[in-house]
């Protein structure tokens, strides 16, 4: 065998029947990988958690640093609370220590510091005019360079113009302290007017279910607002994460697949006033279309749903995520109606947000079993003999407008000059009678399969 590295791996279960076709179709494509499962007891990962975050980690990337510092804007919109705020205080702190070493530095070689009495003609004696007024040592510097970058503005300390230099560090520290004040004022208000928080008070029910609707297996979940205010433009989208193997061997650890919720016929747009249940139907275009309930129980699936729309409020995009792996989803469930009218408005209970009830009558085999086993075949097939019985008995009318015709020419000789087959006769007198059974049966069949999909689809 090809000798494998040890660093690649795979989420799929160890028990899964991808696994021996993978390593085979791999070494027959010349695939060097590895694919390393888990153990049966063991819980498949979430892809996205409850919470709606992704539970991905980014490792070997090149110039992250580079990166994430050439968005610095961003960085900082999505960086922790605790780290913003470290982030606001030490550039504050650090520009007034910079700027203040150098109004020090100023003052230090003017020789500010230090006694140099000047004599003049009339005998009075006179000190040099200092760079900073009434600063005397850095301390006396750094408030000064705080009192300008922040425009407190004491009337004690001030700079002179003995100084260019200090005159034109003021300048710059007033540009630069404009410009700290934007990004810093600018990136805390955009972190907290974020939708994100508003995802609070949004929810999708703990479990999903499969049951009949209308007649048809289909997957649902619940989703619901907290709040009074709404979702503009809300929709919601779905898919289904598994691992696959394509037909070339090449091994796709989370193939995303898209489960409709009615987006041609528009049903993903919501008016999310109170809590909807979205529903996919599972047919043949699904990807669940060949699951049944023992293969719910057996496989291992995670499906993320995900909500989208405007807060009204700010009008900002919002996303809610959630998911449910296969253990969450139960098969012949449906939830509890949640909503009900109290005098003139209407009441919703949360309470019931997340329970179910189980409607026993909910059939174990997939969508595709359960198709074939409800309508075997199309209409025309299973009334075929019917047709047939139907095309008999038309022949015998004719035989036996034929009869008449010919007594009405010959009189009483009609028995004797006409040949009737009348074992044909009787053969197609007993087709008809078997096309009126079997045309009232097809008709009981049909309807009998249709009342109990619509009894199976009520809630």
């Amino acid at each position: 065998l090809i000798p494998l590295p040890s660093d690649r791996y795979s989420i799929v279960s160890g028990t899964s029947a991808i696994v021996p076709s993978t390593a085979e179709q791999g070494v027959m494509n010349n695939y060097n990988g590895k694919v390393l499962t888990r153990g049966s007891n063991q819980v498949r990962s979430r892809f996205v958690k409850k919470n709606g975050q992704c539970n991905v980690v980014f490792t070997n990337m090149e110039e992250k640093r580079q990166r994430y510092l050439a968005d610095i804007f961003t960085t900082c919109v999505d960086i922790h609370w605790r780290y913003l705020l470290l982030i606001f205080c030490t550039s504050f702190i650090v520009s007034w220590l910079f700027f203040g070493l150098i109004f020090y530095s100023v003052s230090l070689a003017h020789g500010d510091f230090g006694e140099h009495p000047a004599f003049k003609g009339d005998g009075l004696v006179t000190q040099r005019m200092p760079c900073i007024l009434h600063v005397q040592g850095f301390i006396g510097a750094l408030l000064f360079s705080m009192e300008t970058q922040t425009t407190i503005g004491y009337g004690w300390r001030c700079v002179t113009e003995e100084c260019p230099v200090a005159v034109i560090t003021v300048v710059i520290q007033s540009i630069v302290g404009c410009i700290i004040d934007s990004f810093m004022i600018g990136t805390i208000m955009a972190k907290m007017a974020r939708p994100k928080k508003r995802n609070q008070t949004l929810m999708f029910s703990k479990n999903a279910v499969i049951a009949l609707r209308d007649g048809k297996l289909c997957l649902m979940w619940r989703v619901g607002n907290l709040r009074r205010s709404h979702i503009v433009e809300a929709h919601v989208r779905a898919q289904l994460i598994r691992s696959y193997v394509t037909a070339e061997g090449e091994f796709i650890p989370l193939e995303q697949m898209d489960l409709n919720v009615g987006y041609d016929e528009g049903t993903d747009r919501l008016f999310l006033v109170s809590p909807l249940v979205i529903v996919h139907e599972i047919d043949k275009d699904s990807p669940l279309y060949t699951l049944s309930r023992a293969d719910l129980e057996a496989d291992d699936f995670e499906i993320v749903v995900i909500l989208e729309g405007m807060v009204e409020a700010t009008a900002m995009t919002t996303q809610f995520r959630s998911s449910y792996l296969s253990r969450e989803i139960f098969w012949g469930h449906r939830f509890e109606p949640v909503i009900y009218e109290d005098r003139d408005r209407y009441k919703v209970d949360y309470a019931r947000f997340h329970k179910t009830y189980e409607v026993p009558s909910t059939p174990h085999l997939s969508a595709k079993e359960a198709t074939k086993d409800l309508i075997p075949m199309s209409l025309s097939a299973f009334c075929y003999e019917n047709e047939v019985a139907l095309s008999c008995g038309e022949e015998e009318d004719d035989i036996f407008d034929s009869s008449q015709i010919v007594g009405k020419e010959r009189g009483e000789e009609r028995r004797t000059s006409v040949s009737v087959d009348f074992q044909n006769i009787k053969r197609c007198s007993t087709a008809r009678h078997n096309r009126r059974q079997r045309d009232g049966g097809c008709l009981y069949s049909l309807w009998k399969c249709n009342k109990s999909l619509d009894v199976g689809g009520e809630d």
